[in-house]
């Protein structure tokens, strides 16, 4: 059967490599973002709300470092799959020299930015690609799980001065 449209016959082995890659990353980024979701949900979601602003902004830094990390772990895929020959190369103004180029790559695929300084070529297209896609996902589960905990922090506000109002009327 000739796959010669999907893949040229002699790239087979580098495309592999590279969706294996992609997928394996893609997976671990998952479980670590689930992980830490988990984590915070444990935390401060099975407790009474707090009126204390520093409980949300723990949790954003905490969302924050998630990301980092997961950026980190696409950034260090990406330098490691653009070590071995032939799965593509990186096509820059600047070049593309040293890890937080391609920590700065990540993070321009995972946030969807793309601001286009930097390109992938090759193979290792297929990362990039996964990258975005999963950086949107997992941004947008951050920002459902920021509502719910906001939501949950301005009800007990809104409860709380509903009941002050009531106490300070005139009887």
């Amino acid at each position: 059967m000739d796959t010669s449209w999907l893949i040229p016959a002699e790239r087979w082995g580098e495309h592999l490599l590279v969706a294996v890659a992609a997928f394996t990353i893609t997976a671990l980024v998952v479980v670590i973002h689930y992980e830490g979701l988990h984590g915070l949900a444990r935390r401060y979601s099975g407790r009474a709300p707090s009126r204390d602003r520093r409980v949300m902004l723990k949790i954003i830094f905490a969302l924050l470092a998630l990301h980092i990390i997961e950026i980190w772990c696409y950034g260090l895929t990406f330098w490691a799959l653009l070590k071995v020959p032939d799965v593509g190369y990186v096509h820059g103004e600047h070049g593309f020299d040293n890890v937080f180029d391609a920590i700065y790559l990540s993070a321009t695929m995972y946030t969807t930015l793309g601001l286009g300084d930097l390109a992938p070529v090759g193979a290792v297209r297929l990362l990039s690609g996964m990258e975005s896609l999963t950086g949107f996902l997992l941004v947008t589960w951050s920002a459902s799980f920021t509502y719910l905990e906001m939501s949950r922090y301005w009800r007990l506000t809104v409860n709380r001065c509903r009941a002050w109002c009531r106490d300070a009327r005139p009887s």
